[in-house]
């Protein structure tokens, strides 16, 4: 019996999409929200919601195509590319991964000395713990790990609300950041590095990896029901992710903006002596579930990634040492922890591409997805989507160069 026949398996707080719906939300959704609204303002809010609506777009058609081939999409190039082409996939794609455990790992130790005052090499190095522990809990079942997931997301939106509710955002200037424009070189750069932590690449590798692992439906009316439940557990997930980034970009424009403040740590103190300490606590908790939840995403879909285009399994210890060690020897240096991570964003900006465009061209193939191939305006507005990620990276180039 397929895992969607059963009502309870239905409920779509519970589903794949809000695991990886946490990568919607890491720290480098911090560094970069908070970046964007404290130095602009309101004027880049057009980005998030262009943003999560191409997210909306992307995972519906990751966990499609995880749920018609009952392959990751790593798997399906190591089935459908030559070799060369494989390898070179996987090799951007590991970069991609060191970029993630980058940002979730500054992250959490960002948390965890906002909170504690603990160094910050000592802050990762838990960050990385705790992630482990987390990815235990998936070696007993998903939904253990799922209903983990889905908690610490909550306790970053119950942060979120709460300073939305006492920052003062202005509502007028809300709705005319939603005209799309920059300001300038330096706002395409943040807006590069907000699209890339918004659309993640190991957030496409993941979330077809796990609905091809738990969705293995056996007729077409199955298959059916399983992907009503995908399109309520994306709009679901990806909605309130979105709510989140937008949350915190509309904080630091309301809180923060004019007082120059551009770090996660100087946004900790702004919130505390604009909006009180108890707003400065959350938004630190919110930080350190961030760190948590993602950095063991992040391994997760980095296990997915080697399976898929190498056909290997390391175990997990290896996997995150990895990843791991890159983003401590970052912390070692003394490299400055939002810098860090805004820099983590748009490597990752620069990696979606290589996810993306294999994503469309399967997902629009009969042959390849049977009765679930794309319907041709949903082909147009995928291509649509990689042709804006391509171009805002191209001109995020040229702005670098």
């Amino acid at each position: 019996m397929a895992p969607q026949s059963r009502p309870g398996r239905l409920w779509p707080l519970m589903g794949p999409a809000f695991v990886t719906a946490v990568a919607y939300v890491d720290p480098g959704n911090f560094a970069t929200n908070i970046t964007a609204g404290s130095t602009y303002g309101y004027l880049l809010v057009w980005v998030i919601v262009v943003s999560n609506v191409m997210a909306m777009l992307i995972q519906y058609l990751s966990a499609k195509a995880g749920v018609a081939t009952g392959m990751s999409l790593p798997a399906l190039c190591r089935a459908h590319l030559p070799r060369p082409v494989v390898r070179g996939l996987w090799a951007q794609a590991e970069l991609v991964a060191i970029a993630t455990d980058l940002a979730e790992v500054v992250g959490g130790a960002l948390a965890l000395k906002l909170l504690f005052d603990l160094p910050l090499l000592v802050g990762g190095t838990i960050t990385a713990v705790v992630a482990f522990a987390l990815l235990g809990l998936k070696r007993t079942t998903h939904r253990h790990f799922e209903f983990v997931i889905t908690g610490l997301l909550g306790v970053i939106l119950v942060g979120f609300v709460y300073d939305v509710a006492i920052s003062g955002v202005d509502q007028m200037a809300v709705l005319d950041g939603t005209l799309p424009r920059f300001a300038g070189a330096d706002s395409i750069l943040i807006a590069a590095g907000m699209l890339g932590a918004t659309v993640m690449p190991h957030a496409i590798y993941l979330h077809g990896g796990l609905t091809a692992e738990r969705y293995r439906p056996r007729s077409e009316d199955e298959r059916r029901s399983v992907m009503r439940s995908q399109r309520i557990d994306v709009v679901t997930a990806m909605t309130i992710a979105g709510f989140m980034n937008l949350s915190l970009l509309l904080v630091a424009a309301a809180a923060l903006s004019g007082q120059g403040i551009d770090t996660i740590e100087g946004a900790h103190a702004g919130l505390g002596d604009s909006l009180g300490q108890a707003s400065a606590l959350l938004f630190a908790i919110g930080l350190l579930a961030s760190g948590f939840a993602s950095s063991s995403v992040g391994t997760l879909s980095g296990q997915i990634v080697m399976e898929g285009f190498l056909r290997r399994r390391i175990p997990v210890t290896l996997r995150r040492l990895v990843t791991l060690l890159p983003a401590l020897a970052v912390i070692a240096l003394g490299v400055d922890p939002t810098t860090a991570l805004v820099g983590s964003q748009v490597v990752l900006s620069f990696g979606i591409p290589f996810a993306l465009v294999p994503l469309i061209w399967f997902t629009r193939r009969s042959d390849v997805m049977g009765s679930l191939v794309n319907r041709r305006v949903t082909t147009v507005a995928g291509a649509l989507v990689a042709a804006v990620i391509i171009a805002l990276n191209v001109v995020l180039l040229a702005q670098l160069v």
